[in-house]
């Protein structure tokens, strides 16, 4: 048994499946930071100095300032401004995926190599439809 566990785990597929995982998870990071530390504080600027990370409602009855003062008193809080910067993580890591499957696909498609309509007759050395089962010059049998 530990001996097809081995071979099940070190199959090829496993192991770039290993690599993609940590490369998706780290790509991520850089996605999240992109959005929270670059794309998020002009709109938030644009939006009349709003921070997204400190929308929320409390559920509490109480007022805080800021989403980690509620957090620290244990209020019930609705995070709607930590949920738009997920949407736009997910919308921003969704269009890079599609455009890397976008052109793995188009190499895809150039690596397709269409079969020859013609080809040669071994025995007369004319060129004759692909689908020939016999030579039309030299009657040979294909």
């Amino acid at each position: 048994m530990l001996k097809e566990f081995k071979e099940f785990a070190m199959r090829g597929n496993m192991i770039d499946l290993a690599v993609g995982i940590i490369i998706g998870a780290a790509f991520g990071k850089i996605v999240t930071s992109l959005v929270n530390d670059i794309i998020m504080p002009p709109i938030g600027l644009l939006l009349g100095r709003v921070d997204f990370s400190n929308l929320f409602i409390d559920l509490s009855g109480n007022h805080y300032i800021t989403l980690a003062e509620a957090k620290e008193a244990g209020a019930a809080t609705i995070n709607y401004g930590l949920f738009i910067n997920n949407v736009i993580d997910f919308l921003i890591v969704s269009f890079v995926i599609f455009l890397l499957i976008r052109q793995i696909n188009r190499f895809k498609r150039q690596e397709e190599v269409k079969a020859p309509d013609t080809k040669e007759c071994p025995y007369c050395i004319t060129v004759i439809s692909a689908k020939a089962r016999k030579c039309p010059n030299c009657t040979a049998d294909l």
